[in-house]
């Protein structure tokens, strides 16, 4: 009797720790790395290219003001800033005509455009270097247009990464939003642009700032198409960063600085933005 009293308590109970050291041990092993590069980044050189010490013995904020001068990170900051904030900007613009042409109206291919979109979030981006590296220096060539290592040429590389799955998910949001409010809206006097802007995106705002987070976050943190794509004169940070390393050394405590900067623009924008983003991708997520 008390055996069959005592199995239901015991089953939760040893379900709630169990659950407890998994997130604990999952929670350590996300902040370890953070801690590694803020304490590295507060250390002397000689002390992390030494043996590991998981305190530092002398504190110095010294690697965060040679972060500026090793490199010219300001510059590739400003880089990266008119790169994504003009991918993402052109994204938003792009996908909300885009979405709202798919979620309202009835055209002869509308399954194929669709098809055809998320279809090409299933090829590997790096197909599509060398074919983008072709077209911009023919372009180059024939038009005088610079595409290749210019800030334009890499607006448009990651406009095509982003804008897909951009159409598609705000495509599902606009779906959940009642097409009574567009009608109601036409009826008052509105077209269907004003039904647009005065209606359906008021009141999309959760999805749209979901896609500008997803847009922005897609160009930051590219690497692989900046090396190739950019020169001396439009390189991002993520390939800025590349620069504190020399032939000699490499400069760890600021590397780690430096990477701590790169990325505090980003978390601080996700945290400020979680609130929408959550329900943007919830709700353009399931129709």
């Amino acid at each position: 009797m008390s055996d069959s009293h005592r199995s239901p308590m015991a089953a939760p109970t040893s379900f709630l720790w169990t659950r407890r050291i998994f997130l604990t041990l999952l929670a350590i092993f996300a902040i370890l790395p953070v801690y590694v590069m803020i304490s590295s980044s507060l250390k002397p050189l000689n002390e992390v290219q030494g043996a590991f010490q998981w305190l530092p013995h002398h504190l110095t904020l010294r690697p965060y003001v040679d972060i500026w001068h090793t490199v010219p990170l300001a510059h590739y900051f400003a880089n990266s800033v008119i790169v994504c904030g003009s991918s993402m900007l052109l994204s938003v613009v792009v996908a909300i005509f885009a979405a709202y042409a798919v979620s309202r109206y009835r055209f002869k291919g509308k399954r194929l455009f669709t098809v055809t979109v998320l279809s090409t979030q299933m090829f590997p981006g790096i197909l599509f270097l060398l074919p983008l590296f072709l077209i911009f220096v023919n372009i180059g060539n024939a038009t005088g247009i610079a595409l290749y290592g210019s800030r334009g040429g890499l607006i448009l590389t990651y406009l095509t990464f982003s804008l897909p799955f951009s159409i598609w998910m705000l495509a599902g949001y606009f779906d959940s939003i009642p097409q009574d409010l567009d009608e109601a809206a036409l009826v008052d006097g509105c077209g269907p642009l004003g039904a647009l802007f005065r209606v359906v995106i008021p009141a999309a705002v959760p999805g749209i700032v979901a896609v500008a987070v997803y847009a922005f976050m897609t160009a930051w943190g590219e690497v692989l198409f900046a090396s190739v794509l950019t020169n001396d004169s439009t390189r991002t940070l993520a390939i800025g960063l590349e620069g504190y390393a020399t032939q000699n050394d490499v400069y760890w405590n600021q590397v780690m600085a430096a990477s701590l900067v790169v990325s505090v623009p980003v978390v601080a924008g996700f945290l400020l933005l979680q609130r929408y983003l959550v329900a943007g991708l919830t709700a353009g997520a399931v129709k």
